[in-house]
């Protein structure tokens, strides 16, 4: 406990690895996740819910 944790990410993840991997998801068919939402729920809202992932990767939290 007496060490101090970094408060960055050691590294960043960019807009297109997210759709890199997205698509890595999607082409496997890939099951729910923990939050239970299907592939199909995700693609609803595609571009939000990648920007979401980036935003969140890249330490800003939207509201």
């Amino acid at each position: 406990m007496d060490q101090l944790k970094s408060s960055g990410k050691s590294f960043e993840v960019s807009k297109w690895e997210v759709q890199e991997a997205y698509e890595k998801v999607k082409a496997n068919k890939g099951a729910p996740g923990v939050d239970g939402r299907s592939i199909e729920d995700f693609e609803k809202d595609l571009k939000s819910n990648l920007y979401r992932i980036v935003c969140h990767e890249r330490g800003r939290f939207l509201v």
